[in-house]
């Protein structure tokens, strides 16, 4: 049984001063997995942070790239989110490309980039969400690109989703993130709605096209949920469908991002987090579809060899990874013939 040290205890405590969705979704999680996710969010955390509060954010950039330098060498520096963020790694091998996507996401962030369709948006949101969906993934011992294509599926799906809902808070802020092109077809001007965000008929649709576009992906992300460890599906089932809530909320209020903040009730939170025990069920296989183009180097990069990631530690575990493939492919054979045979 794991004991909470000192390093856990930091990051738990940045958990609890952070996010109270995700630290009531985490109580939903095995316990064996609540120790990785606390130093998963830690992370991610103080990535944002970093550059967020950076007068420089270039020098912000540099110095957490210098620090993921160590991290992967194994030397981490000696900060309690780094040190555990180091063993995280090292236990679940996962790619150097999935923390530094999310790095370059917040760059965009702060740098408050505009997107011109669709396709950029999306890629914005693998960066900051669909990183993060494909580490929880490894976190899980999932590995199966269609699995992992998957879980960047549900997490753009649910950044697509937080854009939806915050889009007059972010213009009140100077950030725009809808699809130019969007807007301009909707006859929108972006300037003057970031000098004035009004809401309107014609943005309403422009937000309704944003949520239909979540709820395909939603639809991708949660077949893929059965891929995951069943213990692990309820809690991740429930984030999918009280994201996917908040969207539906928006649509009863006419698609209002502007004048109002779409919220989902504890009664009705706890409604979907029972629904998820359905949908942690349903024995659909993980969806057939290639990953979303925007999401596909995250996928790849989980594929490629990773000998080289963190020393003996992960090389261990990527030979137990190969005997225990090759191991259930040779009882798939033997069941096979017993099968022809019975």
């Amino acid at each position: 049984m794991f004991e909470p040290n000192h390093d856990h205890l930091a990051c738990a405590a940045l958990l609890r001063g952070g996010s109270l969705s995700f630290h009531a979704a985490c109580r939903l999680l095995p316990a064996t997995l609540r120790r990785d996710v606390v130093a998963l969010y830690a992370f991610c955390r103080v990535a944002d942070d970093a550059v967020d509060f950076s007068a420089n954010k270039a020098e912000a950039v540099k110095q957490l790239s210098a620090r993921l330098d160590r991290t992967y060498a194994g030397s981490p520096i000696d900060d309690p989110v780094d040190r555990e963020f180091a063993a995280l790694v090292a236990r679940h091998a996962i790619p150097r490309a999935l923390p530094d996507a999310l790095i370059e996401g917040l760059v965009w962030d702060s740098e408050a980039r505009r997107y011109q369709d669709r396709s950029a948006l999306r890629a914005y949101a693998a960066r900051v969400a669909g990183a993060v969906g494909a580490m929880m993934a490894l976190l899980m011992g999932v590995r199966d690109a269609q699995a992992l294509a998957a879980a960047c599926d549900l997490g753009v799906a649910m950044q697509l989703t937080n854009i939806a809902r915050d889009i007059g808070e972010d213009a009140r802020a100077g950030r725009l993130y809808v699809p130019l092109d969007a807007l301009i077809a909707a006859r929108l001007d972006p300037e003057q709605f970031l000098a004035a965000p009004e809401f309107s008929p014609v943005l309403a649709s422009v937000i309704a096209d944003l949520l239909d576009e979540a709820e395909f992906l939603y639809q991708r992300g949660f077949a893929g949920i059965a891929a995951l460890p069943l213990r692990c599906r309820p809690a991740i089932a429930a984030a999918g469908l009280i994201y996917r809530e908040i969207g539906r909320e928006l649509a009863k209020s006419g698609y209002d991002s502007v004048t109002r903040r779409a919220r989902v009730s504890g009664r009705r939170k706890a409604a979907l987090a029972l629904g998820g025990l359905g949908l942690a069920l349903w024995r659909q296989p993980a969806t057939d579809g290639a990953p979303l183009p925007e999401t596909a180097f995250l996928v790849d990069a989980v594929a490629l060899p990773r000998t080289e990631m963190a020393g003996p530690g992960v090389r261990l575990l990527l030979l137990i990874e190969k005997l225990e493939r090759e191991d259930r492919r040779k009882r798939g054979e033997s069941a096979c013939i017993s099968g022809n045979f019975a």
